[in-house]
């Protein structure tokens, strides 16, 4: 990975930085939900996983993932699969139940609009033992980012993510807009 750049041209969020502090290892599967047109977590997630593991680039907008599909092309990373769906519906997103080792949600937990069936979403898609990271702004002034009424401070998230599916595990540093929380998914089935 070592001479790949990034074309979002963006240091905000270190994408590797963040996939190697969470742990990521080659043949892992993992779905970066909300993933957004430039692929800053999809492609470096691809690239670190490699050939024998799969990502899934899951978004409500086709566009975005038209986009997208176009990078992946460009760039011949066959281990992506774009997911049209919504996050906020529990069940959506055709990905097989319990099959991800890391389950990314990067700046959408503040824009969601049904809270409870996202973490539900996220605990149906991760196996037991399975990482999920939640990132989101600082409920503080930076420099870009929506504006500071629509942003959720740590305690904020960490209320809305508390679940039975779901144990944290720590804080992780994401960088000086962001911050970063870090999940384990319980054993425990998530019934319909």
């Amino acid at each position: 990975m070592k001479g790949f750049v990034l074309k979002s041209g963006t240091e905000l969020i270190n994408p590797f930085k963040l996939l190697e502090r969470v742990g990521i290892q080659p043949g892992w599967n993992v779905a970066d939900l909300g993933c957004g047109t430039t692929g800053h977590f999809v492609i470096p997630a691809a690239q670190l996983v490699g050939a024998d593991g799969k990502v899934y680039a899951v978004d409500i907008r086709r566009d975005v993932l038209e986009h997208l599909d176009k990078l992946i092309k460009q760039e011949q990373l066959y281990n992506i699969h774009t997911v049209w769906s919504d996050i906020d519906v529990y069940g959506a997103a055709r990905i097989p139940d319990g099959s991800l080792d890391l389950c990314l949600l990067i700046n959408n937990l503040f824009i969601s609009q049904n809270k409870p069936a996202l973490i539900r979403e996220m605990a149906r898609l991760t196996k037991p033992g399975g990482r999920i990271i939640i990132v989101e702004w600082k409920a503080e002034p930076t420099p870009i980012g929506p504006s500071e009424d629509h942003r959720l401070t740590i305690e904020q998230s960490k209320q809305i993510c508390e679940s039975q599916f779901m144990e944290f595990l720590d804080e992780i540093e994401v960088g000086h807009s962001h911050y970063g929380l870090m999940y384990e998914r319980t054993p425990l089935p998530v019934n319909d």
